[in-house]
Parts: structure tokens; sequence; C-alpha cells
């Protein structure tokens, strides 16, 4: 399962989102939607409308999210 973190520059929960994944040893690839138009086009076609937002397999979320970390 691949996970992907859409974040943001000085994004305190885009950081602890990444912070945590480390520290479970979950590897990540990321995705700056300020640099990324197409990106944060579809997350917000999809609803999303905060930074983070995680894609991990079939699940999606938005913020910090320890409990949902946790449980990948």
């Amino acid at each position: 399962m691949s996970v992907i973190v859409y974040t943001k520059p000085n994004c305190v929960q885009c950081n602890m989102t990444k912070k945590r994944l480390e520290d479970k040893g979950i590897p990540y690839a990321t995705v700056d939607i300020t640099q990324d138009p197409e990106a944060l086009d579809k997350l917000i076609e999809q609803g999303f409308q905060a930074a983070p937002v995680v894609n991990a397999g079939d699940q999606w979320w938005a913020g910090f999210q320890p409990d949902k970390i946790d449980s990948l």
C-alpha cells in the first residue's frame, strides 16, 4: 500500500502527520499542493478543504489523525 500526504509549507498538522508516519516506520510520498495545482483541484473536487490530506490505499482523510495512521 502506498501512502501519499498532500501537504503545504508551514502546516503544523502536515508536519505532525509526516512525523507520526516516520515514527511508525510507514513510508510515504508527499505532494506539495502549492506547487501542484492539478493535485489541489483534485482534492477540492473530492470535497477536501484543509491540509494535510492523506491517501492510504482506499482510505482518504484530512487533518492530523493519529488513530488512522496507527491503524496502517
